[in-house]
């Protein structure tokens, strides 16, 4: 039986067109004359620009005698590559991006340094595109070498031990794919500085799938073993293992099960992280020069806590481990054994961890709902203890007066699910506190507690933030991703449906001072509630979201989302997807929340169509369609993708519009 299904807006689709520029002109018009007319405007916006000016820190990685890492102070539109010789050296910038435009739209997308520190490979884009372009910087000097390549948004540069070159990802030109593929078929080619990179020898790839993501890394220690790592979705990877020194092709190493995999190699051993019949991750040894599976030896059993990820520093293994949404730390001997268990700051998230496996010295970066992003490091010539290295500072926050709870509450199916509530000390549960839930649920990623400044300024007004660690993400382990995607893709609404009702229960809120936020998959978690549940909240902050699922693969990087989602190209998959799709759900007459849509010209992940069609039909359709008491609004912003690399000047428009919109839908009073 065929199921005919209308699109009045499938026309949206086209961005280019006279009829989409013009709807898009019109709905802009109708939206910034709502809500630059909200009152305290000024008042938000003065007061973010104050919050974000504490800027940000990265974790310092060490090229040889060089230490480099990120920092963004003050206005500054993007974080800039510092570089120090010697640990008490003095920062000296390497890579400013700030002045290669004048608005800030180019972004520092990426960076690596060659093992030496001699040189470092970055990448740059413009517009929100994350379209690299990878340059390579003498860190010595400044100066910028003539080496230029372009399609370089999957490089995972691996730099050879001398500097002399490096192994990288790369797209295809256009004309060499079909129209629409140029953004899948990476390949992986190597590099030797000053060679014309239209002569790089292609190294690996020719045999994958279009979808499939390969990235290269060398062995810690020499150049004779070439890892290459195949992504495959989010939940299985393929390694091929190249003896460079043997002159020999790739010999596949895993076993083509539907597992995950990656790997380091160290002395001739090679060191896999999997869960492979472990869904919260082990790790298992193996020689280089006899992959067999048989070979394989298990050194770090599975737990009951997730293993994140392992790196090797100083001769040791660094366990990044994840319990209840919160980071643990454990250093294990190369044979398994336990050493110790890192003493953190308190309960929060390792950000990143910097150091290489001869290195004397391991940095972390470490981060709290009320502990600013903090970089610690660890000297194991002094023992084992981590001391702070750098931390932003907050002058504006007093971090003392905000308290984080753990809750937990059980989901349609009884599932128990965890979600953090962030408020200002001594909130009184009157059930009309103003609440804004976030989660996301997908792609095996954890939402674990994170510093922003901007939920400060909700704090202060007497607000509450909530975050779900919804099924989809990775705070369990594989099982909790997987019984969040495909056709179990409803556990993950049912789960933030739950979330709310239980702060409803709890007395933190109700109905009309509810407040739900997502971005990315995250946006359309918000844009299922939104339809499913339209009488539980107030309003909807729906962020750069997918929608549209029937079509959703056909735009931009959609089709490496189909091991996530499903396809609705595949009748199996059909009814499932056509189940919860936002956009196919819209029921006339019904009266929503008001809903702010946001997305941006420059988006190369989720394409701009999703918002725009969204926001047409909910225009069309609602009950309070046309209503400016309780909008449908559309933001488009110009000049700007997914998120990653926006300027501060832009995430304070924006944050301003989000903020203005909340305070007033639930009546928050300054």
């Amino acid at each position: 039986m065929l199921l005919e299904i209308a699109d009045s807006f499938r026309w949206l689709e086209d961005a280019d067109s006279a009829e989409t520029r013009e709807f898009v002109r019109a709905e802009l018009d109708f939206t910034r004359g709502i809500l630059d007319a909200l009152p305290g405007r000024e008042g938000i916006h003065r007061t973010l620009a104050e919050l974000l000016s504490i800027g940000s820190i990265g974790t310092p990685h060490v090229g040889g005698k060089f230490y480099f890492y990120v920092r963004r102070e003050g206005s500054q539109n993007q974080a800039v590559l510092l570089v120090r010789e010697g640990l008490r050296g003095t920062d000296r910038v390497l890579v400013d991006v700030n002045q290669m435009s004048s608005d800030g739209t180019v972004a520092l997308d990426w960076w690596a340094p060659s093992d030496d520190g001699k040189y470092v490979a970055y990448g740059t884009s413009a517009g929100g595109s994350e379209e690299s372009t990878l340059r390579v910087v003498e860190t010595a000097t400044g100066r910028l070498l003539a080496d230029t390549i372009d399609r370089a948004r999957s490089a995972n540069v691996a730099w050879k031990k001398d500097g002399s070159g490096f192994y990288y990802g790369r797209t295809p030109k256009k004309g060499d794919v079909l129209p629409g593929e140029e953004v899948y078929h990476v390949k992986i080619f190597y590099h030797a500085l000053g060679r014309d990179p239209n002569k790089d020898p292609l190294m690996f790839g020719d045999h994958l799938g279009a979808q499939d993501l390969p990235v290269a890394q060398l062995a810690d220690d020499d150049d004779r073993w070439l890892l290459f790592t195949v992504f495959e979705g989010y939940t299985k990877t393929e390694m091929f293992l190249r003896d460079l020194q043997a002159g020999t092709p790739p010999v596949e190493i895993t076993s083509g099960k539907d597992f995950s995999y990656s790997g380091e190699i160290l002395e001739g051993q090679l060191y896999i992280f999997t869960n492979e019949d472990a869904p919260r991750y082990r790790v298992l040894r193996v020689d280089a020069q006899k992959t067999g599976r048989s070979n394989w030896r298990e050194i770090i059993p599975e737990s009951d806590s997730v293993l994140k990820g392992v790196q090797i520093i100083h001769g040791m293994l660094f366990a990044l481990y994840e319990k209840n949404a919160t980071s643990l730390l454990k250093i294990f001997k190369t044979d398994g054994q336990l050493l110790s268990e890192v003493n953190l700051p308190g309960l929060g998230s390792i950000t990143d961890i910097g150091g290489k496996w001869d290195s004397d010295e391991a940095f972390f970066g470490f981060q709290s709902f009320t502990v600013p992003p903090s970089i610690y490091r660890i000297d194991f010539r002094e023992g084992e203890a981590p001391s702070l290295w750098a931390r932003l500072e907050t002058p504006s926050i007093d971090p003392s007066a905000y308290e984080v709870r753990q809750l937990w509450f059980s989901s349609k199916d009884g599932t128990k699910v965890p979600m953090f509530v962030f408020s200002k000390k001594g909130l009184v549960l009157n059930g009309k506190n103003p609440t804004v839930l976030t989660g996301y649920g997908g792609f095996n990623i954890s939402l674990t507690p994170s510093f922003a400044a901007d939920r400060y300024l909700w704090l202060e007004r007497g607000g509450v933030f909530a975050v779900a660690n919804l099924r989809g993400g990775a705070e369990f382990g594989e099982e909790w991703h997987r019984a969040g995607m495909l056709e179990k893709k409803q556990n993950v609404f049912d789960d933030f449906i739950a979330a709310a009702e239980y702060l409803i229960a709890q007395k933190y809120t109700d109905k009309e001072h509810l407040a739900i936020r997502g971005g990315s998959n995250g946006g359309l978690l918000v844009g299922v509630a939104l339809t499913q549940r339209p009488e539980l909240f107030r309003a909807v902050v729906c962020a750069v979201p997918l929608l549209d699922m029937l079509r959703y693969e056909h735009f931009q990087i959609g089709k490496l989302w189909i091991p996530e989602y499903g396809s609705a190209d595949d009748p199996a998959q059909f009814d499932f997807i056509f189940a919860y799709s936002p956009y196919h759900h819209v029921k006339a007459g019904t009266e929503y929340p008001a809903v702010l849509f946001m997305t941006a010209d420059g988006d190369t992940r989720v394409d701009p169509m999703h918002a725009k069609k969204m926001a047409a039909l909910m225009r069309t359709e609602a009950a309070n369609g046309r209503s400016r008491e309780r909008p449908i609004l559309l933001r488009v912003e110009p000049k700007a993708g997914h998120g990653v690399g926006k300027p501060i000047t832009k995430q304070i428009e924006e944050l301003t519009d989000v903020y203005s919109f909340l305070i007033w839908q639930l009546g928050v009073r300054d």
